[in-house]
């Protein structure tokens, strides 16, 4: 398949390249309102720079849409429009509404939209085994555990736009949090979700938007889910990612790593392969580009990232955000 890369100042550009030329597909030709973004890009993947958005899409299978939020929002939908199946950042805008007029195109053209959520691929197919196998059980809580280190590192990659509320729409809770809001959707499925509570933590990089956010969740059955999201781990380099999922018979949790599963069936513990943090866009290439293919839906659909959208909207309204 051949892939065109919009918006490839965006600092997942490199990993969405990379996770293409490892699915085996062609990374065709690329395009940012930037030249020196653009030139970077096509110098290192060796593809065909673009004048355009229009003249990137030409002959393309499936195109990569990043950029700002708004930006995001306003190449998603260009692309719908000219009915070229995409890949797509998020955050779509900067609250859940900026999704409707993409959701809308989609259905009137038919057009496959996939949204780049990586982390949740692996847990969901490990809880789906379980469940087959009947030994998973009712689910009673969660934890979703994404902390960062400071939020210097986005002025250092250039995109320290990220870090200004109008523009990114918030901090650490909508750029990083809507991975486990998302994550805690998809175990309760169609079920209401309510939030229970929303905090920021004390705010302590002098940015324009918060460090760290705590959101606790709670689906119709009583489910609950947790959602760390920070900036405040102390390393440039490094940062903590946990999950864990916890059901009547099992326990799975996500270091990045390795996933752990503890089950009462068998009262053991074993380690599950699982594709490391850095490399789960590889997974998601993959994964949007079977279903394609396949004519099958996207796994994360334009639909769910609004839903998770929603969510992180009515935390920032909570704290009057």
């Amino acid at each position: 398949m051949r892939l065109a890369f919009l918006g490839v100042g965006h600092w997942h550009a490199a990993m969405h390249a990379e996770a293409a030329r490892t699915a085996g597909a062609e990374v065709a030709a690329a395009w940012d309102p930037a030249p020196d973004a653009a030139r970077t890009f096509t110098e290192k993947f060796g593809c065909a720079a673009a004048t355009s958005l229009e003249a990137a899409l030409a002959g393309a299978d499936l195109a990569v849409v990043m950029g700002r939020p708004f930006e995001i929002a306003e190449r998603g939908l260009s692309v719908i429009e000219a009915g070229v199946p995409l890949l797509i950042e998020k955050p779509i805008g900067i609250s859940a509404a900026a999704a409707d007029a993409l959701i809308a195109a989609a259905a009137r053209k038919g057009v496959f939209v996939a949204m780049a959520l990586p982390h949740v691929l692996g847990m969901m197919a490990a809880l789906r085994d379980l469940d087959a196998a009947g030994r998973l059980g009712p689910i009673s809580h969660s934890h979703f555990r994404l902390i960062n280190g400071p939020p210097q590192r986005y002025v250092d990659d250039g995109v320290g736009w990220v870090l200004e509320r109008a523009i990114g729409g918030g901090g650490a809770l909508r750029n990083l949090g809507i991975h486990g809001v998302n994550a805690f959707l998809t175990l309760a499925g169609e079920q209401e979700v309510s939030v229970v509570s929303a905090s920021f933590g004390r705010p302590i990089h002098g940015t324009d938007v918060e460090d760290y956010a705590a959101v606790v969740l709670r689906a119709a059955d009583g489910t609950l889910g947790l959602i760390e999201a920070g900036y405040t781990f102390a390393s440039m380099k490094r940062g903590i990612f946990e999950w864990r999922v916890t059901a009547k018979n099992a326990t799975l949790s996500d270091f990045g790593d390795r996933i752990a599963l503890s089950t009462l069936d068998d009262e053991g513990q074993r380690d599950l392969p699982v594709t490391p943090p850095a490399r789960r866009y590889d997974d998601v290439m993959a994964d949007t580009l079977k279903r394609l293919a396949e004519g099958r839906p996207p796994a994360v659909s334009l639909a769910d990232s609004r839903r998770a959208m929603a969510i992180i909207d009515q935390c920032y309204a909570m704290q009057g955000a």
